[in-house]
Formats: structure tokens, C-alpha cells, sequence
């Protein structure tokens, strides 16, 4: 499915300080502080529309999607009426979090954001046999966007032991 999300913005009503999206090291786009940012403070409130389940599942089917799951029933899809949160890529070590408070969510600092750096987040994906790779970067890096699960690590130590084996086998050839 196609998006509308082409040229991003921040929709100031929603922003708890003054933010812009750049290009990004991580995916695509990132949205960055423009002034210091203190922890523990509104960032910015994740809006868009309002989808039942069965639009959710149709949504979700596009190669970039900016949907963000409110409750077991309503997700928001941040392509059609987002705030400018919906491009806030993914990082192992995220300096904001997500909090759904009464029906909204809000986006708040982990931590002192200074200027010019990239609000990240982490998605906390749920992990359901496919793995979603990660290009953060971050020292602890786990390489995927999925929250881990004992079942995930053993997904992830049996896939590193393939590859340590095809790396010794290639390296005796």
C-alpha cells in the first residue's frame, strides 16, 4: 500500500520541544532535537488514524509502514495524520520511550537529549518467527527489532552458531 508519508514533517501541536527531521544513519529518516531536550519530559505524542484490527492487517502490508499498536484493539497508523513520531527510527539503546496514557501516545525522554542528536527509540517488536534486522549501531546492538524472548535467543544462538561453523568450514577450504 502506498503512503502519503513522502515529505515528512513535525506537527508542532505535538512536539514538546522544537524538533526536525534530517536524513538518518539508521533508516531513511530520523527525527533530531534542535534544542536540549531534560529526561524525563514529554518528547512528542505519536498521532494518526485510528484502524480496527482487519485495516491494521491490510495497512501492514506495504514495505515502510508507521503503525504503532495502541491496545489489543486500535492501532494508529502515523502515514495518514501523524505528528512526525512515526519516523522516529528504532536504536537498541533508545534515548525516548513510548508510555500510552489515557488513550494517547506519548513519547518521553529517557535521558538529557542534547541538540543535533537522533530520538530513537526501542520498537520492542513482537517476535513471531520473523525477524526484523536492525541497523542501529549501538554498542549493544541485539540485531533485531523484536523485544527478546528466550525463544528469540535460542533463535538467534542457533542462527550465530550456523555461521561460526560456515565461517570455520570456509576457513579450513
Amino acid at each position: 500500500m502506498d503512503t502519503p508519508v513522502r515529505r515528512p514533517r513535525i506537527d508542532p501541536k505535538y512536539a514538546g520541544y522544537k524538533l526536525a527531521i534530517r536524513k538518518s544513519k539508521i533508516h531513511r529518516f530520523g527525527v533530531y532535537a534542535e534544542e536540549r531536550i531534560p529526561a524525563n519530559r514529554k518528547v512528542i505524542e505519536y498521532t494518526g488514524e485510528r484502524l480496527n484490527r482487519r485495516e491494521t492487517k491490510k495497512r501492514g502490508e506495504g514495505e515502510y509502514t508507521y503503525l504503532f499498536t495502541l491496545n489489543k484493539y486500535w492501532t494508529l497508523d502515523g502515514a495518514f495524520g501523524g505528528s512526525g513520531a512515526e519516523i522516529i527510527n528504532h536504536s537498541c539503546e533508545p534515548n525516548v520511550v513510548a508510555r500510552i496514557m489515557k488513550g494517547h501516545i506519548i513519547y518521553m525522554s529517557l535521558r538529557a537529549i542534547k541538540p543535533g542528536e537522533e530520538l530513537t527509540v526501542d520498537y520492542n517488536f513482537e517476535y513471531v518467527g520473523d525477524r526484523t534486522s536492525c541497523a542501529c549501531g549501538s554498542p549493544s546492538c541485539r540485531s533485531v527489532m523484536e523485544r527478546m524472548t528466550p525463544k528469540l535467543e535460542r533463535v538467534l544462538a542457533k542462527h550465530k552458531a550456523v555461521r561460526t561453523a560456515a565461517k570455520a568450514k570456509s576457513a579450513h577450504v
